[in-house]
């Protein structure tokens, strides 16, 4: 019995170089703000926005079906949303610019054809689920729905036209994007998005 505890604490002593806290040849040094409180000197770190539900909510969110369901549905259109958001900055900015009703109908129409080519397929591909969600976050991203955008690039009777399409398919152009309600958890998910953790 007294052969094991001597040959237990052997082993113990020649393990202790390798239980140090903290590697001496590592450089673990950094500079971060703080401020002196009495005799303690506290870290000041910038943490990013962390929502808090009750827990009756959102008891099993990540575990369901429907939820994860939505978070892929996001991350598909969401893309696409953003791309909507600054062609159409970018669209605003040169219509600005010209004064000729000619030249804006041509300048939109050769933007139109050039979004086409670049995202028609993909676009297509986009079940009716992410249909709806997109044309909810590029309200989001430009402050205007969907039916205004093509009514103040393509006139009402087009704007009429797709309203009509969209709502043959359970989609509605002139729905208005509810981060605070209705769209409360699209909003979390694309925040998460934008954070990097989903």
């Amino acid at each position: 019995m007294m052969l094991r505890y001597i040959g237990l604490s052997g082993l113990l002593l020649l393990a202790i170089p390798y239980l140090a806290a903290q590697d001496p040849e590592k450089d673990n040094s950094g500079v971060a703000r703080g401020r002196i409180e009495g005799n303690d000197t506290v870290l000041l770190m910038e943490l990013p926005e962390i929502r808090v539900y009750q827990r009756s909510d959102y008891e099993y969110l990540y575990l369901k079906r429907k939820y994860r369901r939505l978070i892929l549905n996001v991350k598909k259109a969401y893309p696409y949303a953003k791309i909507a958001g600054d062609r159409l900055l970018e669209l605003d900015h040169q219509l600005a610019t010209m004064k000729n009703e000619k030249e804006k109908k041509e300048y939109v129409e050769q933007a139109e054809k050039e979004i086409m080519e670049q995202f028609e397929k993909e676009v297509r591909r986009l079940t009716v689920t992410q249909g709806i969600i997109l044309v909810k976050l590029i309200d989001r991203e430009t402050g205007r729905t969907s039916y205004q955008v093509i009514k103040d690039l393509r006139g009402g009777i087009t704007a009429f036209f797709w309203q009509g399409i969209a709502r043959i398919f359970g989609n509605n152009l002139k729905s208005e994007y509810d981060p605070e309600d209705q769209d409360k958890v699209i909003e979390d998910i694309v925040r998460g998005i934008e954070a990097g953790f989903i």
